[in-house]
């Protein structure tokens, strides 16, 4: 497994009118983990895509325990519990400033060549820095 922590501290834009962060928003939060996953293995999204290689969502599952709010500092913990082959899932925990677990989500996406627009494999140089950071013997 491969986990990361990445915090955002949510912005009054992101909010309605009670102040809850509004629903769509977490999709992004989520693609902020997700990059930041990427970069603490060693490869920037934007080097990932540079190589011909595009990420796009095909699932998005999430559970909303407890809202967030504005101005409350979020913890996303980020997860990639299996390794990839042509999907690459990422499992999502978010956690306010009191350590309340208040979000459960999970995207899946998939490897698509830029130039073919068909679906592959994880690259080589991806899975490779994959497998350096893995370690079977994390829980969650």
């Amino acid at each position: 497994m491969i986990n990361t922590t990445t915090s955002i501290r949510v912005r009054y834009g992101e909010t309605d009118p009670m102040k809850y962060v509004y629903y769509g928003n977490y999709a992004e939060y989520f693609e902020v983990a997700r990059v930041e996953l990427f970069r603490s293995l060693g490869m920037s999204y934007d080097e990932i895509e540079k190589r011909g290689i595009f990420l796009p969502v095909s699932e998005y599952k999430i559970k909303y325990l407890k809202p967030a709010l504005y101005d409350q500092l979020l913890e996303i913990r980020t997860y990639v519990r299996k390794i990839p082959g042509i999907r690459i899932e990422f499992d999502y925990e978010i956690y306010n400033e009191e350590n309340v677990k208040i979000t459960e989500a999970s995207t899946t996406l998939f490897f698509l060549d830029s130039e073919s627009n068909k679906i592959v494999k994880c690259p080589d140089y991806l899975m490779e820095l994959i497998e350096k950071k893995w370690n079977p013997n994390i829980e969650n």
